[in-house]
């Protein structure tokens, strides 16, 4: 029975391995070094500071109102339309088409949405109704301010509801909405600077605007990658700006060269793959019933089916999206293609996909729990669980505690410790030894020494000490019981004799 117990584990290895590979050539064959080159080329295009006099023209140096109509006049335009030979002769384009670096077909044209909240949306303090006229909060999709302004002669000075495909925007210091105040720029340069040019002039941009995004895509045919760029200008109410940035590299069109549909074929074998193993999940939960869940094997097989079925799931939903709006967003050239959307939903299914592809690495120490060494670490994390247990909660109530005392003393001063998750990263930091003492000594003088030396003390010379010493003693007696225990590895190899 022994042996057949081994053939059987033997035999699941084998096919396992077939799935790993399998889930490999899926996983790593939609991904190529091209993406991050050309995420690249792009960021140091619209995000990095120009060679220009003016060293605060980049993107990423916006601070003000001002620097945004800069930028946005400047480099963006300067990297939208490339009409000129490095040697200025006048490159010969179809249907007035732009190819940022001569290679990158810019879709359609780019579009620019502002997001506002509304006046008086925010409390004053009756002492100071004399000194303020209005006051406008942070954004909120309830404060958002939806009604015509300026000129009220144009698209960019009403409001245009979100569609309901557009996903909102987590950005730095909001959660915005897809709808707002938008335009397009021309297809010709010298309009875009037109454009905007009145808009600066006829003050677009109003002490209400708490959001602008710059929209844009491109395809490379060389290499068949869509990049789409979405550039983010935040306007808190504290006054200044915040810049942040999405370049999504992605591969929509996806089964053009007989490589793409050998990958096909290895989607088709992963769902195949899933299929067997939910038949042998199912199988095993009706003869093990209650005694299956109390495997954390079990589990992490439960785990990486619902995995991979979620990809699955984003994968098959996106593909039907790329066939039904591909045509339909390249059908106007003089307009905006919302290629965000698509490209959203494949960093989705690359994240699901990269996720499933841990978890199936992970399930290799289901097998290979023959061998002595993986035995007696297993052995040894699950003898020390409750000691680990005791330990966690002691642990993090004081690691928490020092959170929120480094929060409250300098979270407006130190940028590490502005926002209490960040304090939680910080302190993790320290424990690796990576910290910046100075920094937290100017913030203060008194409370700054001594909340990193009595940190650093009693986290890192105490408690840690303790895990491991914890985990050492667990080890130790496992160790002294596995040597008076036959090994499975001497049964494995006279198996294989056989």
């Amino acid at each position: 029975s022994r042996d057949l117990e081994l053939k059987k584990n033997l035999w699941e290895l084998v096919l396992y391995l077939v799935f790993l590979i399998d889930l490999g050539v899926v996983a790593f064959g939609r991904v190529s070094t091209d993406m991050y080159h050309l995420n690249k080329v792009m960021s140091h295009l619209f995000l990095e500071p120009s060679a220009s006099e003016d060293h605060r023209s980049g993107f990423r140096s916006i601070v003000s109102r001002t620097d945004f109509w800069t930028f946005a006049e400047g480099p963006l335009l300067d990297g939208l339309y490339w009409d000129k030979w490095y040697d200025n002769t006048t490159l010969t384009l179809q249907k007035n088409n732009s190819h940022i670096y001569y290679e990158n077909l810019l879709l359609g044209v780019a579009r620019i949405r502002q997001l506002k909240v509304r006046n008086n949306t925010c409390f004053i303090y009756p002492y100071f109704h004399s000194f303020l006229e209005g006051c406008y909060s942070e954004y909120h999709y309830r404060a958002e301010d939806r009604s015509d302004f300026g000129l009220r002669n144009g698209s960019e000075w009403k409001y245009t509801s979100a569609s309901s495909l557009s996903p909102w925007y987590w950005g730095s210091i909001g959660f915005y909405s897809s709808g707002g105040y938008m335009f397009t720029l021309p297809k010709s340069k010298q309009e875009s600077v037109e454009k905007l040019v009145f808009l600066r002039q006829n003050s677009w941009l109003t002490r209400g605007t708490r959001a602008v995004f710059i929209d844009f895509s491109t395809y490379n045919a060389n290499i068949n990658l869509f990049c789409v760029i979405k550039l983010v200008v935040e306007f808190p109410a504290t006054g200044g700006a915040l810049t942040s940035s999405h370049i999504y590299s992605v591969k929509l069109l996806r089964y053009i060269t007989y490589y793409d549909y050998f990958l096909a074929s290895c989607e088709i074998s992963f769902c195949l793959f899933i299929v067997i193993f939910i038949i042998q999940e199912a199988t095993k939960i009706v003869k093990m019933k209650e005694k299956y869940f109390r495997s954390v094997w079990n589990w992490l097989d439960l785990l990486l089916l619902v995995v991979s079925i979620l990809a699955i799931g984003f994968n098959v939903y996106r593909t039907a999206k790329v066939a039904l709006l591909m045509e339909e967003l390249l059908a106007n050239a003089h307009g905006y293609p919302d290629f965000y959307f698509l490209a959203f939903w494949q960093v989705i299914y690359n994240n699901m996909i990269a996720v499933n592809m841990f978890f199936a690495w992970i399930k290799i120490f289901k097998y290979v729990s023959f061998n002595k060494t993986m035995m007696q670490l297993s052995s040894t994390l699950s003898h020390c669980a409750k000691d680990i247990t005791g330990f966690a909660i002691m642990f993090f109530i004081i690691f928490f505690a020092y959170a929120q005392f480094g929060y409250l003393v300098f979270g407006s001063q130190v940028e590490e410790f502005s926002t209490f998750p960040n304090c939680i990263f910080t302190q993790f930091r320290i424990v690796l030894g990576d910290f910046d003492f100075e920094t937290v000594t100017a913030a203060n003088r008194i409370l700054g020494p001594i909340y990193f030396t009595t940190f650093v003390f009693f986290v890192f010379f105490i408690l840690l000490n303790m895990f491991l010493a914890i985990i050492n003693d667990t080890y130790s007696q496992i160790k002294a019981d596995f040597e008076v225990i036959p090994s499975e590895e001497l049964q494995l190899r006279h198996l294989f004799r056989q």
